[in-house]
């Protein structure tokens, strides 16, 4: 209501900041058909982008946590992607991998892997000691020693990740828009800016917005169907 009233009242240009029911007819207009196009296009890129990350993190992660040297290998490297500003080789990305659907991808990836990789690693190395030494006294092999063990106690360490990647992807899928795309809607936004066509921004910011938390409260009730145990007790409330 305030900002209603402030850009009536204060006379805002549309262009500089919309009121909410200005946003609120951009949203109208821009048409059912054209939102529908628009978000199937950049969530099958987040949903993608997210599921091949995690096809490659959870298994690096158990690596990582089985061999010290490859630990020592991996890690400084991925600090170093981790490190690297993702707007500012996505343009690279764009020149080496094509123009097509391939870039967004990895922009994706890279932007929502170390995250993932941190906190699975994390979740695995966290397991008590005493349940390891249980396992080696039981003649455990390594796979029951990770299958049966390692990998349930990290499971609450993970899905923290996952809600955590499951909205970066949202960002690294945008991103990848604003560099290369031709819907989207990154590239609904980058298209509006240039007209300035800022209540059709603001309008697609929205749903951009609605996708993050739709996203994560997915993720969120995943794990509260799937894995109730791992849950504080306060978290089925």
């Amino acid at each position: 209501a305030a900002w209603e009233a402030g850009c009536r009242l204060g006379q805002v240009p549309n262009f500089i900041l919309p009121a909410p029911s200005r946003i609120i007819a951009a949203a109208y207009d821009f048409g059912l058909d054209a939102w529908g196009e628009n978000i199937l296009a950049t969530l099958e890129v987040v949903l993608a982008g997210f599921a091949i990350s995690i096809v490659i993190t959870i298994p690096l992660a158990v690596a990582i946590v089985r061999s010290a040297r490859l630990s020592r290998i991996v890690m400084p490297v991925l600090v170093v992607v981790q490190s690297t500003p993702i707007v500012a080789i996505a343009p690279i990305l764009i020149v080496v991998l094509g123009a097509g659907a391939l870039p967004r991808l990895a922009i994706t990836c890279l932007i929502t892997f170390f995250p993932l990789v941190i906190a699975t690693t994390t979740g695995l190395r966290a397991t008590p000691s005493e349940l390891i030494d249980l396992s080696y006294s039981l003649r455990a092999t390594t796979w029951r020693e990770f299958v049966d063990i390692r990998l349930p106690y990290a499971v609450p360490y993970i899905f923290a990740g996952l809600r955590v990647c499951v909205t970066l992807s949202v960002i690294g899928a945008v991103v990848g828009e604003f560099v290369a795309a031709e819907q989207g809607l990154g590239y609904t936004i980058l298209y509006a800016t240039s007209l300035f066509k800022v209540s059709q921004a603001f309008a697609v910011l929205v749903v951009l917005i609605a996708m993050s938390l739709l996203l994560f409260q997915i993720v969120v009730q995943i794990e509260r169907r799937l894995f109730p145990w791992s849950l504080p007790k306060h978290g089925h409330n």
